[in-house]
């Protein structure tokens, strides 16, 4: 039971994540986008490494805990 409130709170957490920094748009009465704000940053420019140092993480915590046990 307990982990599936883990996975419960995971989820929120995800996926409130995404509504929290949406960027929402001006519509213009025929369905495109007005404004001449500058568009907004990419997000991927450094997700590759965040990546590597999450799966390093990943097995230092799962090493770590192994050699408790």
């Amino acid at each position: 039971m307990k982990s599936l409130y883990k996975i419960y709170i995971l989820a929120f957490v995800l996926l409130s994540d995404v509504m929290l920094f949406a960027q929402p748009g001006d519509d213009d009465g025929t369905g495109g986008l007005e404004g001449n704000d500058t568009p907004a940053a990419p997000i991927n420019g450094k997700l590759i490494w965040l990546a590597l140092v999450g799966i390093g993480f990943a097995f230092y915590y799962f090493n770590k805990k192994r050699q408790k046990a």
